[in-house]
């Protein structure tokens, strides 16, 4: 027990310290109860099988398709044009909104799905995201305050009457007290947030930022005479390739992409496929093609060819005319001074022929060449804007013996959202919700995320399985995962019933008041080190037995297990949530002692004064 304990607290004296990365000092505590032999490996490793952290590996994978598909940026402008510009409505919107999401879905759940939203809106804002991220976590939880299922000691402590011949408690018998919770996190934490996390990350404001792709398409003026021809049956342009039709000396247009729906595949599984514009792609029916340059030459090639012209108000399946960079990017090179293709044309340097990329403009100097490009020569210190599928792009940046690639091409191809795949995501995310909120739909939630995030993959909602890869946090994972076997040592060695049972009889002769302050405080002492559903198991009958002993009405007791069990917010690690906006807000523990250790002590106090009038004794 001494062992465990002196364990417990050295990793909380590396938490608070901060110096070591907390899954690093979570991963040394296991191990050392492995080592003492307090815990099997196979104890120890538990909590990394565990559903909790299982889903919570799902949930960054859903809530990573939420961001890259762009729909929490159309949920974030939304909220966004409610607040206005008003920071503080935007702190209540998030609130109140987390906390109804948090009353029908796991606190874990609605912290993974708000999470890219709130970033999204953060950046929208123009505010830290770190004064919305933490509160988001504390929201979750209150908000899991208001329905039987919002959070599990909710149901164990409905359990635990049962066991003892009383009646469950309603779906709603919760919805007073979690009213409480939430407008008490409000107010405490509207202005602490704002004293204490609103200067956080402002230095990474201040880095310099490389051009993004839009930027790019502005300078160069790419968009600026940008038209879309659409391939009908009667075109005579069909089966001819790009080469033939040498619409650059022609017509003086530069071809920028061919957009193309692939009829072999359903619409929900892929919807958009960008070829870039090579000599020997081949055009087909159906095709979009993208020109840039003067009107009467594009109004001259679609009366040529028989094309048909789109305009402004016309969609094809991403609903907008200007350039995407789904599956082609673009980038600038800075060709060096001992670089071999200086003092040729660009179509003798060989881009097309090495790298499959085009060359869409010259920067020199002040100038920008935008026309009849293959035979302009180059220069030292053009800079020249290059297109081509993002994988080629990467091989040009890998080739520095030449050139050098401005700017991270690969970050930039990552923040590139597929807005066309937003409803998918929106209706995989529902569905989960659903199973997930719903106990007569026969899927764990565990199950229901998992499939979520496979769907999220298979339909396209990524670039590729490795951006999903890259969603995971790893971090909030092994802090969790490590951290779980502590309870299991706790209970093991009986240092956790120890402590529970001392506390509680000490107070149980000084009356009901004094005894249910006891056993709010307990718990919520004992959140702090161990998971709150571990410590409502451990709790949940002590505090129905010391009712019991003193005669009286065992809910008020046992309400105060649950809501200090799920009202931790002074550490990471008690729940998931404070967990998972850890990284993203860049925390470290002592901001959660700041801000949590108040709010947490605040709200035991108002509760302990509040649940005797909800529920007498």
């Amino acid at each position: 027990m001494i062992i465990t304990v002196l364990v417990l607290i050295l990793a909380t004296v590396f938490f608070v310290d901060g110096r070591i990365r907390s899954d690093i000092v979570a991963l040394c505590a296991m191990l050392l109860l492995v080592v003492f032999q307090i815990l099997t490996p196979e104890e120890a490793l538990a909590g990394f099988s565990n559903s909790v952290v299982i889903m919570m590996v799902g949930l960054f994978v859903v809530g990573g398709a939420v961001f890259q598909t762009g729909l929490a940026k159309m949920i974030s402008n939304k909220i966004l044009r409610m607040a206005g510009n008003n920071a503080n409505m935007l702190f209540l919107l998030v609130m109140i909104a987390t906390s109804l999401i948090g009353s029908v879905v796991s606190n874990t759940g609605t912290v993974a799905l708000m999470l890219p939203i709130v970033v999204s809106l953060s950046t929208s804002a123009g505010i830290s995201a770190s004064r919305l991220l933490m509160p988001l976590a504390f929201a979750s939880s209150m908000g899991g305050m208001m329905t039987l299922i919002g959070t599990p000691p909710n149901m164990i402590i409905s359990n635990t009457l049962v066991e003892n011949g009383y009646e469950p408690l309603k779906f709603f018998t919760f919805l007073p007290s979690g009213i409480v919770c939430v407008v008490v996190g409000i107010l405490v934490l509207l202005p602490l947030t704002k004293w204490l996390l609103d200067k956080k990350n402002t230095s990474q404001n201040n880095r310099r930022r490389s051009k993004s792709l839009d930027e790019l398409a502005r300078e160069y003026g790419l968009t600026d005479n940008l038209f879309r021809l659409r391939v009908i049956p009667d075109s005579i342009i069909t089966g001819k390739s790009i080469r033939e039709l040498n619409l650059q000396r022609t017509y003086h247009l530069n071809v920028l992409e061919v957009r193309r729906s692939d009829e072999r595949q359903h619409r929900f599984m892929k919807t958009i496929t960008q070829h870039v514009a090579q000599a020997d792609l081949v055009v087909s029916t159906g095709d979009i093609i993208y020109v840039s340059g003067n009107i009467e030459d594009v109004r001259h090639l679609a009366e040529d060819f028989i094309l048909e012209m789109l305009h402004q108000r016309n969609t094809e399946t991403t609903g907008g005319s200007h350039l995407h960079f789904y599956d082609i990017g673009i980038a600038e090179i800075v060709p060096l001074a001992s670089c071999s293709i200086l003092g040729k044309t660009v179509r003798d340097a060989g881009f097309r022929s090495k790298y499959d990329v085009n060359v869409l403009g010259i920067r020199r100097k002040s100038d920008y060449l935008l026309h009849d490009l293959g035979e302009e020569t180059i220069h030292a210190g053009d800079v020249l804007l290059v297109q081509g599928t993002w994988a080629n792009i990467s091989r040009m940046k890998n080739d520095d013996t030449d050139w050098v690639v401005l700017g991270q091409p690969l970050e930039e191809a990552a923040k590139v959202t597929r807005d066309y795949k937003a409803p998918i995501a929106g209706i995989i995310m529902l569905l989960m919700i659903a199973a997930m909120a719903f106990d007569f739909i026969p899927i764990a939630p565990v199950t229901a995320v998992l499939i979520a995030s496979v769907l999220m993959i298979l339909t396209g909602c990524f670039h590729s399985v490795e951006a999903a890869y890259k969603t995971i946090n790893w971090e909030s994972i092994i802090l969790i995962g490590a951290m779980m076997p502590m309870s299991t040592a706790l209970q093991k060695t009986g240092a956790s019933d120890l402590i529970a049972t001392s506390l509680v009889s000490m107070l149980g002769q000084y009356g009901p008041m004094a005894l249910m302050v006891g056993i709010y405080f307990t718990t919520s002492l004992m959140t702090m080190f161990i998971s709150n559903t571990a410590t409502a198991v451990l709790l949940a009958p002590i505090a129905m037995m010391s009712a019991q002993q003193v005669g009286m009405n065992p809910i008020p007791f046992l309400f105060a297990v649950s809501i200090a069990a799920s009202m931790c917010f002074a550490s990471p690690f008690s729940t998931p949530p404070n967990a998972l906006v850890m990284p993203a807000g860049k925390y470290t523990f002592m901001d959660y002692i700041k801000v949590g250790l108040p709010l947490q002590i605040i709200m035991g106090i108002v509760m302990v004064l509040v649940l005797p009038l909800l529920f007498p004794f």
